[in-house]
């Protein structure tokens, strides 16, 4: 990839500072890098160690850092292998991203770059983690705990385990962690985590065919209710409406705010509009198309009129001042098509597409009395192919039965 040069040609952005670390989740694009003003004055950098956990800490040495380095840092106890994400003063933002109180915060040092012995052993410490994550599931079910471990990770220098666990409460894992520690022979640290937050640990492709946001770029995770999928139309399908982590789409409230703000426009469902034709009732609305449907009938769709909410609008104050249109000025819309399925950008996102193309190719079960009428018919010409040999031979027999008589007849008068 070519370097690719400012505008005001005081620098340029390199291909190394836009890379894309895939051994990592949530990564970082230095979009400041080699920049003359890109120096931090307290030489903070980032630097993220297995799957999405990061800490920040201090270059005290005033190493020549950069991005994708194997840095060995302060543990307390021991030390960690890690590798530099970031540097200079996006550190500070990302901080801030993250509500980090300098103040508060206890930042540790950076010793050296990671020497090859540091490496080794950091990857022979990793090797040990799905094992210690399996025999640690079965000594936690051996213990009657309801919690489940989704995750182990090992120290830079094998010293320290810290296990991951999901539970719906509290647990009491005192007698857990002195098995553990007896077992594995290293200092224990246990952190809950959500399902979310196993999701993004574990990664993943999503039903969009991106990475899961989870594990991409998403930090702080907000509750998502139903309401969300209400009030952009979207079928209440948990299946469909739930990620890889069994709950709710993260998604579904990226264009809340856009919702909510284009259905504040729309009419209140209880306003009836009057005209001299009819009066009209609130069926359905489109917030995005800026639509709203109406019917006749106030429990039934009958005789559906979509209009905009501009005109809308302009009945209400018009019946408000006492008068009445002629009619909606609407189009007729079917009870099929009432509710509109709003296509994104893509065009395929409707959420029934798979259910419309599989109904055509399923038959319809047929009624067992649709069948009574074909039974009757073969019946019919099955007894008619039985008595069909019977006749044939009753025929036979009353042409002999003929012929012998007129050859007595013959006989009698010959003989006369």
């Amino acid at each position: 990839m070519e370097d690719f040069t400012l505008n005001n040609g005081a620098s340029r952005i390199t291909s190394a500072a836009c890379r894309r670390n895939s051994a990592h989740m949530l990564p970082v694009t230095d979009w400041l890098s080699d920049l003359p003003e890109n120096i931090a004055e307290d030489d903070l950098v980032e630097v993220q160690f297995k799957n999405t956990r990061k800490g920040y800490y201090r270059n005290d040495e005033h190493l020549p850092l950069k991005k994708g380095d194997m840095v060995a840092v302060d543990a307390a106890p021991g030390h960690d292998i890690g590798e530099v994400t970031l540097t200079g003063l996006l550190v500070k933002k990302q901080m801030k991203k993250y509500r980090i109180d300098l103040s508060r915060y206890e930042i540790h040092t950076i010793y050296r770059l990671a020497t090859e012995q540091d490496l080794t052993r950091a990857a022979e410490a990793h090797a040990k983690e799905q094992d210690t994550m399996i025999k640690a599931r079965a000594l936690a079910k051996s213990l009657g705990l309801e919690m489940k471990v989704g995750d182990v990770e090992y120290q830079g220098d094998g010293a320290k385990a810290i296990f991951y666990y999901i539970a719906d409460g509290r647990v009491d894992f005192r007698q857990l962690i002195k098995v553990y520690a007896e077992t594995f022979r290293v200092r224990i640290e246990m952190k809950q985590i959500g399902a979310r937050q196993e999701a993004g640990r574990i990664g993943g492709t999503g039903p969009c065919g991106r990475e899961l946001c989870c594990s991409t770029w998403m930090t702080n995770f907000h509750s998502v209710g139903t309401g969300a999928a209400r009030l952009q139309n979207i079928s209440p399908n948990p299946q469909k409406l739930a990620g890889q982590c069994a709950k709710l789409k993260c998604c579904l409230n990226y264009e809340m705010d856009m919702y909510e703000e284009a259905a504040a426009k729309i009419p209140s469902r209880d306003i009836v509009l009057h005209t001299l034709d009819a009066d009209w009732h609130f069926f359905s609305s489109d917030p995005l198309m800026e639509k709203v449907t109406y019917s006749s009938d106030p429990h039934i769709p009958a005789n559906l009129q979509t209009i905009s909410i501009e005109q809308a609008n302009r009945i209400i104050e018009m019946n408000n001042a006492g008068q009445k249109p002629d009619s909606l000025g609407g189009q007729s819309t079917s009870a099929e098509v009432a509710e509109v399925g709003y296509l994104s950008g893509v065009g395929q996102d409707d959420l029934n597409r798979f259910d419309n193309r599989m109904s055509g190719k399923k038959g319809k079960r047929k009624d067992p009395k649709d069948k009574q009428p074909r039974q009757r018919e073969q019946q019919r010409r099955d007894r008619q192919q039985r008595l069909r040999p019977r006749n044939e031979q009753d025929s036979r027999r009353g042409d002999n039965t003929a012929n012998n008589n007129d050859n007595q007849i013959n006989a009698e008068k010959s003989n006369e």
